[in-house]
């Protein structure tokens, strides 16, 4: 590879193989997907880019892996801050624990671009009766779903919300919940 990447470190590469515990002496076609996948991301990283762009990276790998892979993701991140991964994935818990900034696209429309933090402290799922729903300015919340026996609403201001209606029991939601939201919820 060092034929192809001036920026090749085949020492980084070796490190990596042993980190990933990746035998050199069997044949790729012989890996299971996990391993083909850090035998992807061992090549990938070991000529140093400052951006990568990974689709679908920890699909398909079991939870260990997964997350042993995430970890490698967020030291190369923290080796040098001038480096970027471009993350498109359908596990959005694996978001939560590498990424910065979430943009949310469906159907070829970007429905949101926020600071991951952001997303995960201020956005918050209110539980309510028809009566208390009924009491929330519009403009207050999101989207809306209607349950069987009450109503759940997606706001980006929990605290606001907090103080303004009163209510002291708001769930933090996943990513996950928020994109359905968006997606399923009313307005």
């Amino acid at each position: 590879m060092k034929d192809v990447y001036k920026t090749w470190d085949e020492n980084k590469y070796k490190n990596l193989l042993k980190q990933f515990d990746l035998p050199t002496n069997k044949l790729i076609k012989d890996f299971s997907s996990g391993m083909k996948m850090k035998l992807k991301i061992a090549t990938a990283i070991s000529h140093n880019p400052k951006l990568l762009i990974l689709d679908e990276p920890t699909s398909g790998l079991d939870p260990v892996v997964r997350n042993e892979i995430l970890g490698i993701f967020r030291r190369y991140i923290e080796e040098d801050e001038t480096r970027s991964i471009l993350l498109s994935t359908h596990i959005t818990t694996d978001l939560e624990h590498v990424s910065d900034y979430i943009v949310f696209i469906e159907k070829g429309k970007m429905i949101f671009h926020l600071p991951t933090d952001e997303l995960l402290e201020n956005y918050g799922i209110i539980k309510c009766s028809k009566e208390d729903f009924l009491k929330l300015d519009e403009k207050d919340y999101i989207k809306y779903k209607k349950e069987k026996y009450q109503y759940e609403v997606l706001t980006d201001n929990k605290n606001v919300i907090r103080k303004k209606y009163n209510i002291t029991t708001i769930d933090k939601p996943s990513i996950e919940d928020i994109m359905l939201f968006y997606i399923k919820g009313e307005k």
